[in-house]
């Protein structure tokens, strides 16, 4: 009698089943990468303020080199993630943003209504106290950092209190973060460039279009994306604009749909697969078989999934965690809690916990009120309030975007590392306090009045 394959594998020992179950749990937790993004941000600050805090500097500012064909440049390991690895962030960043554009909840203008004014208010009124704060000093060139939300913090807080928070709230959330996304994009793009350089923009509206080419022919090769990606992330590095905003191109290039209608394929494969079960089984086709099969299965995913699901995981537990353990590191020994009330940390602080709930709960209850739009389905006025708060951790695009603002000035980026972790943990902590001890779940969700 033939042996089955799976007879002669080793068994796994106790042991290592014992050690391994909570990784695996850990992984499949809901929240684990905005866990793991917290743990990192610790991890730098109880490094940063160690006996060991030399080392911190040294492992990130440690320098490189990288030569191609007699080309090459000099940067430290802290610039290769921000500038290099985080490339893949805001690749993820515009799949995501292209995904729900085209097949998610922003697909339609009604939809994306409401979380887009709500968005609009979490930006404007954060930069506006910040500026407020800030206004003729140094640091008021840091306007923009209160305007993000970070998504995997904000997501995985609501996480831990799903039980509370209707799904439609979840998804409020998600669409305005993605909206704080592009307007943190644009905001970069337009105002933290290093100077314009035609030639290069040329080159790269060039490169822009020829991804508008494979995008139109459904070119699904992702060594072809990853190269002419590379060719537009040189060409905008030399143009002025961040580089690391040609992944949020490259991103929205991917093709979002289908090349064919899923019924349309599988009603081909259900009289492909009839045909086959009513022939004498053939071992040596069912290779061939088979391989019919998943093409023809790869007909019905888009690419921008199978890109997404193919880098989720390196950029969520590996890139994020990586560039917060190299920029959240905040020596904090010489400073006093006096500090905060700098008018830089104490401007981002304010923007975010307060600036961001402001914005984001007041713009959308007026556009409730005025009829634009109802309230997300099973939410109340205190959930919407909760989730405003909890949209002020600002974590990953606010330590981006310092590090822009004050390149070349390391105290202030000090102070604005400390504002930006200070102003997300509070916020984190109080909404998760209203959304699991305050708000209570609405019996109907609020209508415009007629």
């Amino acid at each position: 009698m033939a042996t089955s394959p799976t007879t002669n594998r080793p068994p796994v020992p106790a042991l290592f089943k014992v050690a391994l179950a909570p990784v695996q749990a850990f992984f499949r937790l809901e929240a684990s990468s905005g866990i793991l993004l917290a743990l990192c941000a610790v991890a730098a600050l109880a490094w940063a303020n160690s006996p060991w805090s030399a080392s911190y500097d040294a492992v990130f500012d440690a320098p490189l080199r990288l030569e191609v064909v007699g080309h090459g440049g000099h940067f430290t390991f802290r610039e290769l993630i921000n500038d290099g690895l985080m490339t893949l962030f805001f690749f993820l960043v515009g799949m995501e943003i292209k995904r729900e554009l085209s097949a998610g909840e922003l697909r339609t203008f009604s939809r994306a209504l409401l979380p887009l004014i709500a968005a609009v208010g979490g930006m404007v009124v954060p930069a506006g106290l910040y500026f407020a704060f800030t206004h003729g000093t140094p640091a008021q060139g840091g306007w923009a950092i209160p305007m993000a939300t970070d998504i995997a913090f904000a997501i995985g807080c609501l996480t831990l209190v799903k039980a509370r928070v209707g799904h439609g709230l979840v998804v409020f959330l998600t669409a305005l973060a993605i909206f704080d996304d592009i307007g943190g994009i644009l905001v970069i793009a337009l105002f933290y460039g290093t100077g314009l350089h035609v030639e290069w923009l040329v080159v790269g509206a060039g490169l822009v279009a020829v991804l508008w080419g494979l995008n139109r022919f459904y070119v699904r090769n992702g060594l072809i994306y990853a190269v002419v990606g590379v060719a537009l992330w040189y060409a905008m590095h030399h143009g002025g604009i961040h580089a690391t905003l040609s992944g949020v191109v490259l991103g929205l290039a991917i093709p979002a749909l289908p090349s064919r209608p899923g019924r349309e394929v599988l009603e081909e494969l259900a009289a492909y697969v009839q045909g086959l079960v009513s022939q004498p089984d053939d071992e040596s086709a069912r290779g061939a078989q088979l391989l019919h099969i998943e093409e023809a299965l790869e007909d019905i995913e888009p690419p921008l999934n199978r890109f997404v699901h193919l880098w989720h995981g390196y950029v969520a537990y590996g890139i994020v965690p990586l560039f917060a353990l190299a920029n959240s590191g905040v020596d904090v020994s010489g400073m006093s809690p006096s500090d905060l009330l700098k008018p830089l940390p104490l401007g981002i602080i304010v923007g975010l916990f307060v600036g961001k709930q402001l914005g984001i709960f007041l713009f959308t209850w007026a556009a409730v009120k005025a009829g634009v739009s109802p309230l997300p389905a099973g939410g109340s006025l205190a959930q919407l309030h909760g989730v405003a708060v909890v949209a002020g951790i600002g974590f990953t695009v606010a330590l981006f975007v310092g590090g822009l603002a004050f390149a070349g000035q390391p105290a202030l980026l000090a102070e604005a590392k400390l504002g930006i972790l200070t102003g997300s943990l509070v916020s984190a902590v109080v909404g998760y306090v209203l959304l699991r001890y305050v708000a209570r779940p609405a019996q109907a969700a609020l209508q415009a009045p007629p």
